[in-house]
């Protein structure tokens, strides 16, 4: 991508690169902002890459738009360039969820503050799957807490995809809780105080944790096979 995108009025400055995109800040109409590039696969015939990549490329814009109807907080969607295959969005100031249990992990940070966190994630979470969305990445670093204001962001809904089983609401939490698991120990219970808020939210909580319930079977048998 050239050193500006369309849309934008300001240099790109890369943020971060994964394997399915590019992360850049900028500005967009004078305001900071975040540009995520969705980049081609060589090894792909050129007509099929250019449709795949549009294709998730639109698809993530409606998850998050979805998602911010549904009354989750996410970056606000600027712009949608199909050409250079970006996203233009609102940068959001403050820290990431996982810096902060982190944190937590390193010096402590009040109960009080963790308890508003989780309550905040699972609720946003039981939204979310009431209104038949899976967000596909739920971990602590695609959830920023704005500053100022302690308010909970969802990011990145690249791997997002609308569906109403409880198979697929399941394996979304599992994925936060083995990634709570292996980053965020030293913060104890805190998957079951997301839980007990995700509960409080989704009216169709019961299903999701007997899946739940069952895909954790499955981690545990395939662990003991390893």
């Amino acid at each position: 991508m050239e050193n500006k995108a369309a849309g934008t009025n300001g240099s790109l400055i890369l943020l971060k690169q994964g394997a399915e995109a590019r992360v850049f800040e900028s500005t967009f109409s004078g305001r900071r902002s975040i540009v995520k590039e969705r980049f081609s696969k060589k090894y792909r015939h050129p007509s099929l890459d250019s449709k795949l990549t549009l294709k998730r490329l639109n698809a993530e814009a409606r998850c998050m738009t979805k998602a911010r109807r549904l009354g989750v907080y996410t970056p606000v969607l600027y712009s949608l360039d199909p050409l250079l295959h970006t996203l233009t969005f609102e940068y959001v100031e403050g820290s990431s969820v996982k810096d902060i249990f982190l944190e937590f992990g390193l010096h402590g940070v009040s109960e009080e503050r963790l308890e508003d966190i989780a309550m905040q994630i699972g609720d946003a979470i039981g939204k979310l799957h009431d209104g038949g969305l899976i967000h596909g990445d739920l971990t602590t670093s695609n959830m920023l807490i704005r500053g100022g204001t302690n308010q909970l962001v969802l990011i990145d809904f690249g791997l997002s995809f609308t569906s109403t089983l409880p198979e697929d609401k399941a394996v979304d939490l599992y994925v936060l809780e083995r990634a709570l698991l292996s980053m965020h120990s030293s913060c104890g219970n805190v998957m079951d105080r997301i839980l007990a808020a995700y509960r409080k939210s989704s009216k169709q909580w019961s299903s999701t944790f007997n899946k739940l319930a069952q895909v954790r079977q499955r981690g545990r048998k395939r662990t003991m096979v390893g």
